[in-house]
Formats: structure tokens, sequence, C-alpha cells
């Protein structure tokens, strides 16, 4: 079966200082463009599945045209994005090093897609002849108007047969509106048949209660099946949920690593010491893009999640928000790579 992948959210522009240097300790950015979906769009149609990309940008503006532009270039089909009245987001990322964090200062109050509601976007045309949708708990965080749009989305996109799959990406500076992060995504997850999360996700997104310390250094993975029991059990829609386990020893030093209960049995991927973070921002989207590919594509789980937190782990070694990595790259780091010997 012929297969297409659809992600919805917003994308927005990236400009981060280079050489990790702090914001504006030099007069420049490295601009670039990202966002949750559409970095996993990106993923995904470099591992050679055809993706679409939908999003509302601001017509006659020729950073939303450069996005266009930047995605195609990628195979990302964009012939679905919208264009309506408001603004480009934008991001600042100030890059960590060793024991001084990443840290993120957002512009996006007031853009396209914030803006945006139901009926801004024709889901069935967008839906038409594809197979996977996916979304993540930041768009429904934007605004009253933009959650209602991605609910109407994933009820559609269930209604019309597709696979759906959520990261569930709380972000605590985003939920301004007045509805808290349980209050809607409780809602959406329950058109959600793939769920990727961290533990923070888990706790602060759907409300969950189970005893892990997201702040903790080290995991304890029999908690993690805890977790993962308690969401499924919530939630009876869900045929799997993946959850990501990082180790943060230092901004520049993490542990990686997964686990995916899909109620036949709980999985636990290899674990990658990733010494030399060039930059960890999009290494969540590549892991869902990871799982997308590898679910689609193996007959194995397990195998599938490890394809997942493999293409993730090399993530982490470039710049910017896109993955960049091919199917057969990923596949000789699964195979025991990641020595980083030259190829010639």
């Amino acid at each position: 079966m012929a297969h297409r992948v659809v992600t919805f959210g917003e994308i927005m522009l990236r400009l981060a200082p280079p050489n990790f240097e702090r914001i504006l300790q030099t007069p420049g950015f490295v601009a670039t463009f990202g966002g949750g979906e559409a970095n996993v769009a990106v993923s995904v149609a470099g591992f050679g599945v055809p993706t679409s990309y939908v999003t509302v940008l601001p017509p006659n503006h020729p950073v939303a045209d450069a996005v266009i532009a930047e995605l195609r270039r990628f195979n990302v089909d964009t012939s679905h994005i919208a264009r309506a009245a408001g603004r480009m987001g934008v991001y600042y990322l100030e890059p960590g090093a060793n024991q001084r964090p990443s840290k993120v200062v957002y512009d996006r109050d007031n853009a396209a897609i914030a803006l945006a509601g139901p009926g801004a976007i024709d889901w069935d045309r967008v839906f038409d002849g594809a197979t996977w949708f996916h979304i993540t708990g930041i768009t429904p965080a934007l605004t009253a108007s933009a959650a209602a749009l991605s609910m109407e989305a994933v009820a559609k996109a269930g209604q019309k047969g597709l696979t759906v799959s959520c990261d569930f990406n709380y972000r605590k500076n985003l939920w301004k509106y007045g509805k808290s992060a349980p209050e809607v995504m409780r809602e959406l997850v329950k058109h959600v048949h793939v769920g990727v999360a961290n533990e923070e996700d888990c706790q602060k997104a759907l409300g969950v209660k189970i005893d892990v310390d997201v702040e903790s250094g080290a995991l304890d993975v029999e908690k993690y099946r805890k977790m993962s029991e308690a969401v499924l059990g919530e939630f009876p829609n869900l045929k799997m949920l993946a959850i990501t386990l990082r180790e943060s020893r230092s901004a520049s030093h993490n542990g990686w690593s997964a686990c995916l209960n899909d109620r036949q049995s709980f999985l636990v991927s290899r674990y990658y010491d990733i010494t030399h973070i060039v930059d960890r921002v999009g290494g969540g989207d590549a892991f869902s893009g990871g799982l997308i590919y590898g679910l689609l594509n193996f007959e194995s789980r397990q195998e599938a999640l490890e394809f997942a937190v493999a293409a993730s782990c090399l993530k982490h070694s470039i710049p910017g928000d896109f993955n960049r990595f091919t199917v057969e790259e990923v596949k000789a780091l699964m195979k025991g790579g990641g020595s980083g010997r030259v190829q010639r």
C-alpha cells in the first residue's frame, strides 16, 4: 500500500547566534526555519515517504515564500498551505553548552496560524489519498481558535480512516489563553492512535499523575512502564505510546533512548551516550519522524523504535531544526556504527 503522511502546525523563522554565543553577543543571527510538525515532515520526506505539510502563512510575504521554497527543497508537498491574515512567527534560540542550558524566546503572537480557526483548511482535500496524520500539542497551545482548528483536523482524519499520531509536546510558555493543557489535550488525544511523549508531557499535557521526577538526571525504566500503562489506561483509543528517555547531564552531554508500549509488550531501545551535542532542538521531532517511517516500513515494532531513536541521536549532531539523514545512514547507526570514523 502506498502511504502519504500529512503533518499540520506552525513553522517559524528561527534566529540563532553562531558558535554557541549568547543572544546579540555579536550582531548577527543564523536564519533558518523550524517548527515541530514541519520538522517531522522534513524527516519523513527525507526517508522517501510522500509527505504534505499544512499550515497557515501570511499572504504576499517574502519570508513566508522562503519557508515554502525551503520545504520544497526537502521534497515536502506544500500545495495545501493556506495563506491568511497574520504574521510569521519567530523564535530566537540561544544554544546551550555544558552547564549553560539552551534558551528559547518566542515572538509568535498574532501569527497567521494562531488567528486561523475551523474552516481555514479544506481537510477533505488535504486528506484525500493520505494514510497518516501527525500533529503536536504545540498548535493547540497557541490560541483557542488554533485549538479548535486542531480538533477539527484530528476528528476529520479519524473519520477518513487515517492513522493519527500526536507528540504531546507540553510548552508551558504557550498556554496563556485561559484553558489548561489537560483541558484541551485530553479531548484531542481521544482521536489519536499513536502517542509520543516524554515524562513531562504525560504529566503536564495530559494531567496523568505518576511518580516520575522530570528534573532528575537518572531514569528508572520501570517507572516509564507504569507511566505508559497509566496513559494507555485512560485513553483506550491509543494503540501505542512511545516515551523518549533523555538523561540530561549537561546541555552538551545527554543519554538518549526510548520505550514503546503497544499494549502487547513493553519495548526498550538501545541507549546512546551523546557527549558533544551540536543542537538538540528538533531531536524529539526526528524521533517522531523516524517512528512514523519505522511503523510504516518495518514488520517489527522493536525495529521501528530503534530506527526512531537512532534517527534522533543523529539529529543531535547537526545545527538547525531539520533532520538531514537518509534511511541508510540511520540503519548504519542501528547496526552498530557511530564510531565517527571517516568514511572514504
